[in-house]
């Protein structure tokens, strides 16, 4: 298979940003735990909610670790897709949306 800009095992070196940065790479990693932790949402919402922002944000690397997660709390396949479907669906909404924009800009320029 060709080489692709993304390299799956790039995901293994993360950790590694502090090396540039300590600073700021160890406050960012603790704020990511802090946040995944358990709160008013499990651990398990989250995992699901983070697999969905994955796709709309388009990040291979948060994919393919939030579907492994979400594996790991037995989040079915159906699950995933239904939460990918969701994040889909806000996303081509707020697209669509932008198009009150163009109609309002086009109105106001053809007068």
């Amino acid at each position: 298979m060709a080489n692709t800009y993304y390299d799956a095992a790039d995901l293994r070196k993360f950790g590694k940003i502090t090396e540039w940065s300590e600073e700021l790479g160890n406050k960012f990693f603790e704020y990511y735990g802090k946040v995944f932790e358990e709160g008013a949402l499990s651990a398990r919402e989250k995992s699901l909610i983070a697999l969905a922002v994955a796709h709309v944000v388009k990040c291979p690397y948060c994919i393919d670790a939030y579907t492994k997660d979400g594996l790991q709390r037995g989040i079915t396949k159906e699950e995933m897709m239904e939460a990918v479907h969701a994040g889909a669906a806000i996303e081509s909404g707020a697209t669509l949306v932008h198009g009150v924009q163009m109609m309002n800009k086009y109105n106001k320029l053809s007068m």
